[in-house]
């Protein structure tokens, strides 16, 4: 028996189009990141899904309410699939960050200090609700809409290492497609795949 699990990305903020860190954060989506999220709701309006669940920051909540209004489902929020907590680095840019804080590429990939949370930290949480729901849902199909950086920071839990946290970046609205099966754990089909953002 597999269970598959449908990871996006929730659409562009305005944050993200100045290279903003977020974190935890509340930043809406932007007019185009509504748009997105409408289009990555088209393009999954076909496929079943026992329930859709999202991260409890807005940005993403918003675009799973988007995809779950094509299904007729409700959204569950889980604490677990925010974004990492950007400590003192939230609201900085990516290249203010750079200027203040020499050891940063360390930081990003490790976290723990400045008040950054530690990458181990998000992977452990993450994981953990994600193995969670699929306990729950064993033989079915689920969504959950996160963020860029703890997305890619289980995948490389859950790949065994196939997705490289420090050198992958997920688009906006992206979609991965993981399926787990009762024996074998984890596997990965399609990853930050974006078809119904061609033409944008």
């Amino acid at each position: 028996m597999q269970t598959h699990v449908y990871l996006v990305r929730h659409g562009v903020t305005e944050w993200n189009e100045e290279k903003r860190y977020q974190g935890h954060q509340n930043v809406p989506l932007s007019e185009l990141g509504r748009q997105q999220a409408e289009l990555v709701a088209a393009h999954l309006a076909n496929e079943s899904f026992a329930a859709i669940y999202s991260s409890d920051l807005e940005r993403a909540h918003e675009t799973a309410r988007l995809i779950a209004a094509k299904h007729q489902l409700s959204v569950t929020c889980h604490p677990e699939f925010r974004e990492r907590h950007g400590g003192d680095w939230e609201g900085f840019t990516v290249d203010e960050v750079k200027r203040m804080y020499p050891d940063w590429e360390m930081v990003r990939l490790t976290g723990g200090v400045y008040g950054v949370e530690p990458t181990e930290a998000v992977r452990e949480r993450f994981v953990r609700k994600c193995e969670e729901l699929v306990r729950k849902h064993r033989g079915e199909r689920i969504l959950i809409v996160a963020h860029g950086m703890c997305i890619t920071a289980a995948l490389g839990v859950l790949t065994q290492g196939e997705i490289d946290f420090g050198k992958t970046r997920l688009s906006n609205t992206a979609i991965t497609h993981l399926t787990h099966h009762e024996q074998g754990g984890w596997k990965l089909h399609s990853f930050n795949q974006t078809p119904h953002l061609e033409g944008e």
